[in-house]
């Protein structure tokens, strides 16, 4: 590029490919590994042999499920690409890895559908500081011109994107490209190195266009530039290339390079680009806010478990040396070992003596480190550079071990995979016993369970996750409730009157007594409240009953055979034969929800909430967001089990929602009758 394209080393970096599902990222990935020569030959990702797609489950589901480290060599710089995944579903694959990264290539194509999702991505890249290059693939299938296609693209961008390349066509195909800055020609050659052309007397009145609309763009932020396009002077090349590189590493643009990765065309370009352009380590550490004096810093990006190599924290070097055997100290000082550093090409592993600032290698066996810690070579530790907070769950499913043996086993697997992806939630529903897995989609948790059962030889059973009933009652009534036995020696013997009473929603349980006279001792009053708490886990429906108050009004006693445990019954008694006067009612979750949409398809989320029992309170514009809509209801907890899968039908994959609990609310009809059969209690 110009007089900078020399074989001056600028450091190894850390690339980021990122971009809507299915736009070509793995692909890109395979290419730039052929050209640079880390891999022989590029393998098309329909084969199932890319470097990328090397798990079982990203072959089995032909889409990129993890974020995968490939390290090449380029004109002597040592290049980190890391592919990932462009669903939604595993979008947070990118939160711990762009945060460490120099430079993001996002991957997009000439297809309006896909705005949404880049706009998600680009945002994304806003946040994390990250600059960035548009890869424009599959240019030699895009309907629409090139300019065409980046004013339809603009609006997922909150900087300009800057054309640096315009396809160059022969009868309507395109056979390669117009370097803008170069002001030169390259043809297309499928898996070579394009060939240098002067540029046909047809396009030049174009290339001039084009190449004088980047250079305003560029003069925005340069008045020295802005000042020779006044008096229209050619600005000399070394001024437009500095200017380019400035304005990508400080957000004021992004670059748009063009070609077809499945052909490897336009891949060379880019590459000089990452070279010349990306920013340096010490971007990324002033970014993440490293201490000059820090040492030695690794931020972990990634853990992974390998079934021979155990566990691998893959990580960025952002400051000093790192050597194998070296001590690092984690969050509060604990001490992590490195044992073994290894540059890391897909699945392969080839392993080195030590690493330098800016490296991004894979380090054996920390075992107790965590992806999104910051290490460092200080024994105090140092506190996580970089804030992960997963967004909240929108599916769940609970699973159980089709052999009870595997119990432990399956507990086991889930914290591994829990620590290789931190987005996934793991708890124990206390109510049903259930061990509730939780994530971002239904093919976020398919996979997920894949691995499980692949990699540990588990089977498991899959179901969707009980819904917290509960019960409550209308009237209020007196029951008595005695416990009488006698076989012999002691008897039992435990008498009482409840008053039962319903409270209003939310209240939860009350217990008072009223007792005079001492018909019941005191100190047999809190067994009587036991034997009450104890019955109301289950009442009549075979769920937990709320908003309920009783008070023990009176009773008696004997003074040999009454006991703890007979008050406990005659309270359970009284309860049972009480609540049944009480006319119980069976109780819903309803719970408060946010969509979030683009606003093209903010008619169909107002269509699907009704249909799922809803309520739409209202909806506005998303802020901050253009193009977007929050969509406010409230709507069962029973209805949400599986709703995310309908929102993303309706909006190409990109809808999400936040959900918390709101109210109970009474549930009866045939409805009440369907949970009460499946919880094996009539209506």
């Amino acid at each position: 590029m110009g007089s900078r394209a020399g074989g001056r080393r600028t450091g190894p970096k850390c690339i980021a490919i990122v971009g809507p599902f299915s736009s070509g990222k793995t692909t890109l990935l395979e290419a730039i590994l052929a050209r640079t020569g880390a891999i022989p030959r590029q393998n098309p990702v329909a084969s199932g042999s890319t470097v990328a797609d090397h798990t079982p489950e990203a072959r089995a589901h032909a889409m990129s499920v993890e974020a995968t480290f490939a390290t090449a060599d380029f004109m002597g710089d040592s290049l980190t690409f890391v592919d990932l995944p462009g669903s939604v579903e595993f979008a947070f694959e990118a939160e711990p890895v762009l945060a460490a990264c120099d430079l993001a290539v996002v991957v997009t194509e000439a297809d309006e559908k896909k705005v949404p999702a880049l706009q998600l991505i680009m945002r994304r890249l806003d946040d994390f500081g990250v600059p960035r290059i548009l890869f424009l693939n599959k240019i030699d299938k895009a309907a629409l011109g090139v300019r065409d296609t980046l004013k339809m693209l603009q609006p997922a961008s909150s900087a300009p994107l800057l054309l640096r390349q315009i396809p160059l066509r022969k009868d309507g195909i395109v056979i390669g490209s117009i370097d803008l800055a170069l002001e030169r020609a390259y043809v297309y050659r499928e898996y070579a190195e394009s060939e240098i052309a002067e540029i046909p007397g047809d396009d030049k009145a174009r290339e001039i266009e084009a190449r004088f609309s980047m250079l305003e763009t560029l003069a925005d932020h340069d008045d020295g530039l802005m000042e020779q396009l006044l008096e229209e002077i050619e600005p000399p090349k070394d001024t437009v290339f500095d200017g380019l590189a400035a304005d990508l590493r400080d957000g004021s643009v992004t670059p748009v390079l063009i070609g077809t990765a499945e052909k490897g065309n336009g891949v060379l370009r880019l590459l000089k680009a990452i070279r010349h352009d990306a920013p340096d380590i010490e971007a990324v550490r002033k970014r993440l806010g490293v201490p000059e004096d820090a040492g030695t810093t690794v931020q972990i990006m990634k853990t992974i478990y390998t079934a021979h190599g155990g566990k691998l924290s893959l990580g960025r070097i952002l400051s000093g040396k790192l050597a194998d055997g070296a001590e690092l100290f984690a969050p509060g000082g604990a001490t992590a070992k490195v044992s073994g550093i290894y540059r890391m090409l897909g699945k392969d592993q080839a392993k080195q003596a030590s690493a330098e600032a800016g490296d991004t290698v894979a380090l054996g066996k920390l075992e107790s480190v965590r992806t999104g810690q910051t290490l460092t070579s200080s024994r105090s530790g140092m506190e996580a550079l970089v804030d992960m907070q997963p967004q909240q769950p929108v599916y769940a499913m609970a699973l159980r071990p089709k052999e009870r043996k595997d119990d432990v086993k399956m507990s086991a697997a889930l914290q591994r995979l829990s620590e290789e992806d931190p987005s996934l939630g793991l708890r124990h529903q206390q109510d049903s016993s259930e061990t509730v897995l939780s994530g971002h989609g239904e093919m976020h948790l398919r996979v997920t369970v894949e691995r499980l059962e692949g990699r540990n030889q588990i089977a498991v059973e899959g179901h969707a996750p009980a819904v917290p009933y509960r019960e409550t009652i209308r009237k209020a009534t007196q029951q008595r409730g005695r416990h009488k036995k006698q076989s012999g020696g002691h008897g039992q013997f435990g008498d009482v009157v409840l008053e039962i009473k319903p409270l209003p929603r939310g209240s939860g349980f009350q217990f008072t007594d009223t007792i005079t006279g001492g018909v019941v001792p005191k100190t047999y009053i809190q067994s009587v409240e036991t034997g009450i708490r104890d019955y109301l886990k289950s009442g009549p429906f075979g769920f937990p009953v709320v908003d309920v108050a009783v008070n023990l009004s009176d009773g008696s006693y004997h003074a040999v055979d009454s006991s703890d445990m007979a008050f406990q019954m005659a309270a359970k008694l009284a309860m049972k034969e009480g609540m049944a006067a009480c006319s119980p009612v069976l109780l819903e979750p309803i719970m408060k929800v946010s969509i979030f949409t683009p606003s093209d398809a903010t008619a169909k989320i107002t269509g699907i909430v009704p249909q799922r029992r809803g309520q739409i309170l209202g909806y506005d514009a998303r802020p901050g967001w253009p193009g977007w809509d929050v969509v406010e209801a409230t709507m069962p907890q029973s209805e949400i089990g599986d709703l995310i899968i309908e929102l993303r039908s309706a909006t190409a994959g990109v809808a999400s929602y936040q959900a918390g609990f709101d109210h109970m609310a009474e549930l009866t009809g045939r409805l009440a009758d369907d949970v009460m059969n499946a919880n094996g209690k009539a209506a």
